[in-house]
C-alpha cells in the first residue's frame, strides 16, 4: 500500500468523521475566529463520499425524535445563519413547515438541512477517506504533534500531522455474537445498512417474503412501518426479549436531563451517582420507542384481528438460541422466556435492529493508550493524558459515562461544540496568535 508523504506544516485541529458533531465543532470555530481575530487550520476527515447523516435509514416515514430548534447552533446562538429556521428560509420551505404545524421534522429533510450546513465547510473537508489510526509523534520527550493515517477507496494511505484531533466517528453497529458469522450472507444485516440491504431483496419487486426484525426499539419500528407501508408483500416478525415494547419518556419534566445545563450536574457527581441517573433515565434513548409509533403499530395488529388476515407479528419474551442459513432462509430457533417453549421459524431475511457500540475511538486511539487515562476526559471533553503526551485530544459521542444522556444525542452539539472549539482555542492560543488575522465570515 503507498502513502502519500505528510506536509511539513501540521494542522491546528483534525477532526476525524464530519458528523453532526465535528459539523456543529465547524460552525463553532468559525463564530470564535470571528471573536479571537484568526482562525484555526482544521480539517474535517469522512469515509463517505459525500455528507450523509444516516442515509442507510432515511425512510420515508422516519421522523427527527426532538426539536428542529435543538439545531446544530440555536440553543448556542439563535442569530446564527446556520440554523434550522434559516435553512427552510432559505429554501423557501419556512410558510409551509409552519403550516405543518409540528416541531418534528422527518430526517430526510434533516439530513439535508446538515448537507446544506456542511456545503459551507467544503474547503475543510475531506470525504471519501477512512481514518485508521492516530499516532504519537515523539520528539524530544515529548509528543506535541499526532499523525493521522488515513486511505482512500483505491488503497492510497495518507498521512497527516496535526496539534489536536476530534474523534466524532459516532457509533458502531452492534451485532449480536450469535449473528456474527453471518456478516457476509447479504439475507442477515443490521438496520445501518436497511435501504441498500433492502434494496437487493425480491421484495423489492413485489415478490412475497417473510421478515425477522430483531430489536425493541426506535429503529425496530421504524423497519416494522416501513415494511409495513413500502412492501404489501412482506410479512413481518418483531422480536424481542422485552416483555413488551415501551414508550419513550420525552415528558417535559423530563426532558430537561438533555438540557446543556444538566451536563455540569452530571459531571460534577461522583462516578457511582453519574451511574444511577443515567440507569434512571435509561428509558428516555434506550430500547425505547416514540409513543406515536407504538400507536401505530399496535393498530395494524389490531386490525389483523377484524379482518382474520394475520400478516405481522410482535413476539414478546422471546430469545434466540440458534440461527442457522439454508439455501430455503435464514432459520431461527426462538425460545419463549415465559414457557420455554422453543420453536423454528424460517425467514427470508433477518434485520438486526440491535443497537450501536461507543468503542470506535479506542480503536483509532490505540498508539495513544499509553499515554491516556483509560479514554476518561476532563469537563471540555479533553482525553486525560499523562507526559510527554501534549497534543489534545477531545472525544464527541463517547462520553456518556461522565456527561450524561445526552452525550450521543443532538441536544448538547451547540453548547459542546462551543465548550470544545474555546478549549482548542486556548490549548492552541500559544501557535494561532503570532498569526495575522485572516478570519473569512462565509455567506449562508
Amino acid at each position: 500500500m503507498s502513502q502519500t508523504p505528510s506536509s511539513e506544516t501540521p494542522k491546528d485541529l483534525i477532526g476525524v468523521g464530519f458528523g453532526p458533531s465535528n459539523l456543529a465543532l465547524a460552525i463553532a470555530l468559525e463564530e470564535l475566529a470571528q471573536t479571537h481575530g484568526y482562525a484555526l487550520d482544521a480539517l474535517f476527515i469522512d469515509k463517505q463520499h459525500d455528507y450523509r447523516w444516516h442515509g442507510e435509514t432515511l425512510a420515508s416515514q422516519s421522523e427527527l425524535q426532538i426539536s428542529f430548534l435543538k439545531d446544530l447552533v440555536s440553543l448556542r446562538n439563535p442569530t446564527s445563519p446556520y440554523s434550522f429556521v434559516n435553512y427552510l428560509h432559505q429554501k423557501q420551505r419556512l410558510a409551509d413547515f409552519i403550516n405543518l404545524g409540528t416541531f418534528y421534522p422527518c430526517r430526510l429533510e434533516y439530513n439535508d438541512y446538515l448537507r446544506w450546513a456542511a456545503d459551507h465547510f467544503a474547503t475543510q473537508a475531506q470525504y471519501g477517506e477512512q481514518v485508521l489510526r492516530i499516532e504519537p509523534e515523539l520528539r524530544d520527550g515529548r509528543i506535541e504533534h499526532l499523525r493521522v493515517v488515513s486511505h482512500d477507496n483505491e488503497g492510497r494511505e495518507q498521512m497527516r500531522r496535526t496539534r489536536a484531533v476530534v474523534v466524532g466517528t459516532g457509533g458502531t453497529p452492534k451485532v449480536p455474537a450469535i449473528f456474527q458469522g453471518f456478516k457476509d450472507d447479504p439475507r442477515v444485516f443490521h438496520h445501518s445498512q436497511y435501504l441498500s440491504s433492502i434494496a437487493r431483496l425480491p421484495c423489492i419487486e413485489g415478490k412475497p417474503m417473510r421478515i425477522a426484525v430483531i430489536g425493541s426499539g426506535q429503529s425496530a419500528a421504524e423497519a416494522f412501518i416501513d415494511l409495513n407501508d413500502s412492501y404489501p408483500s412482506v410479512k413481518v416478525d418483531m422480536i424481542l426479549r422485552a416483555a413488551s415494547l415501551k414508550p419513550a419518556d420525552d415528558s417535559p419534566f423530563v426532558n430537561e436531563i438533555f438540557a446543556p445545563d444538566y451536563t455540569d450536574l452530571v459531571f460534577n457527581q461522583p462516578a457511582a451517582e453519574r451511574g444511577k441517573l443515567i440507569e434512571q433515565f435509561h428509558n428516555t434513548n434506550y430500547s425505547v420507542v416514540d409513543l406515536n409509533l407504538l400507536e401505530r403499530i399496535y393498530g395494524i395488529l389490531y386490525r389483523q384481528k377484524v379482518a382474520h388476515q394475520f400478516r405481522h407479528n410482535v413476539l414478546c419474551r422471546r430469545q434466540i438460541e440458534a440461527v442457522v442459513a439454508t439455501r430455503d432462509g435464514i432459520e431461527l430457533t426462538i425460545a419463549d422466556l415465559a414457557t420455554g417453549l422453543q420453536q423454528t421459524h424460517r425467514y427470508d431475511a433477518v434485520i438486526l435492529a440491535t443497537g450501536y457500540a461507543r468503542s470506535s475511538h479506542r480503536e483509532l486511539l490505540a498508539p495513544l493508550a499509553e499515554y491516556l487515562e483509560d479514554f476518561a476526559v476532563d469537563r471540555n471533553y479533553r482525553a486525560l493524558a499523562r507526559p510527554p503526551l501534549h497534543a489534545a485530544v477531545y472525544l464527541q459521542g463517547f462520553c456518556e459515562s461522565s456527561h450524561g444522556l445526552s452525550d450521543t444525542l443532538l441536544s448538547v452539539l451547540p453548547a459542546r461544540a462551543a465548550e470544545i472549539g474555546q478549549a482548542l482555542f486556548n490549548d492552541l492560543g500559544r501557535h494561532l496568535e503570532r498569526r495575522t488575522p485572516t478570519v473569512v465570515l462565509s455567506s449562508v
